[in-house]
């Protein structure tokens, strides 16, 4: 682990934040009144956070006490961050392999993808111990992304037309390697070069997947028992570049990374169809990969995959608003 993974991260203020401590000070008490006395002790939960220098971040996800992970593409550390202080620190040292999508569940327990390695880990986001390891695949694979559903784990696998499950016992026991589950994605979908399936949630009514095509745009809905795969009626919208995958309610958030933008679309129950509302920016962004919600808030890491990595090369993770 390098010295600047073990450093704790710098909080970054706004500078309409800035502005605003350094009018209170000019102005003493009298100012205070802004604030209503109330809210004088909660969190700034800052705008911009900083991940360690060199990181290359992909995955993210949110735990108990505003707690952020994240999954380094570089050697597969995870770092955790409190949103409202912006301090961070590594919590699992990595295997040397990359660490892409990850969840992590009400056990605290970090669902991880591997990438090229091909496999799958559980780690107690407590302690950083590795509770359980699978080998997903052999040969050329890509396990990319992660979901959590009632009583299975999924990922996708880019460079392969397959799904991989993990299924839970009836307290959320964790399977036997023999137990994983390759499902292979039939139906409409077509596996074409590149990247394809990336970012997976569950639909709106809980009883089938979606799945984001990264090289084509199109938005699938997978029957998690058969792998049948149905294009979503997005009426002719694509998800141009999508990556990570966030659901609340019917309301699904498409990260499109390059694009450096979300795509907020509404479902309906079914998770068949859909219509694109609306698109959340930031000049902050620089290649944003996956998407995290707490309270109003979406945080975001940049990939910054058009930014030559280097040792100290800056990642940060950006928060927008939701709304």
């Amino acid at each position: 682990m390098t010295t600047s993974h073990r450093r704790t991260t710098r909080t970054t203020l706004t500078t309409g934040l800035a502005a605003g401590l350094a009018l209170t000070a000019v102005l003493g008490a009298g100012a205070a009144t802004a604030t209503p006395p109330d809210q004088g002790d909660r969190p700034s939960y800052p705008e911009r956070l900083e991940l360690p220098d060199g990181f290359q971040p992909e995955g993210i996800t949110i735990g108990k006490r505003a707690t952020a992970y994240f999954g380094s593409r570089l050697d597969g550390d995870l770092y955790s961050i409190d949103l409202r202080t912006g301090e961070g620190e590594v919590v699992s040292q990595g295997p040397g392999t990359p660490s892409v999508g990850l969840k992590v569940d009400r056990r605290e327990r970090l669902f991880v993808s591997g990438g090229t390695a091909g496999d799958a880990r559980v780690v107690d986001a407590r302690s950083g111990e590795v509770l359980a390891s699978y080998q997903l695949a052999e040969g050329a694979a890509f396990i990319n992304d992660v979901v959590l559903t009632r009583d299975t784990v999924w990922f996708t696998d880019s460079q392969n037309a397959r799904l991989f499950a993990l299924p839970l016992g009836p307290k959320g026991e964790l399977p036997a390697p023999e137990d994983v589950v390759t499902v292979p994605l039939t139906g409409e979908w077509v596996q074409t070069a590149g990247l394809n399936a990336n970012g997976i949630t569950e639909t709106p009514d809980g009883k089938g997947l979606l799945v984001v095509n990264s090289s084509n745009g199109e938005l699938f809905r997978v029957d998690p028992r058969s792998g049948e795969a149905t294009e979503v009626d997005l009426g002719g919208t694509l998800l141009t570049n999508g990556d990570g995958l966030l659901l609340q309610g019917r309301t699904l958030y498409a990260v499109q990374n390059r694009l450096n933008k979300i795509a907020v679309v509404e479902l309906d129950k079914t998770g068949t169809s859909g219509t694109k509302v609306r698109e959340i920016t930031s000049p902050d962004f620089d290649v944003p990969t996956t998407v995290a919600k707490q309270g109003k808030r979406l945080y975001l890491p940049n990939a910054r995959f058009t930014t030559p990595p280097t040792p100290t090369t800056d990642y940060w993770v950006t928060q927008v608003s939701a709304r």
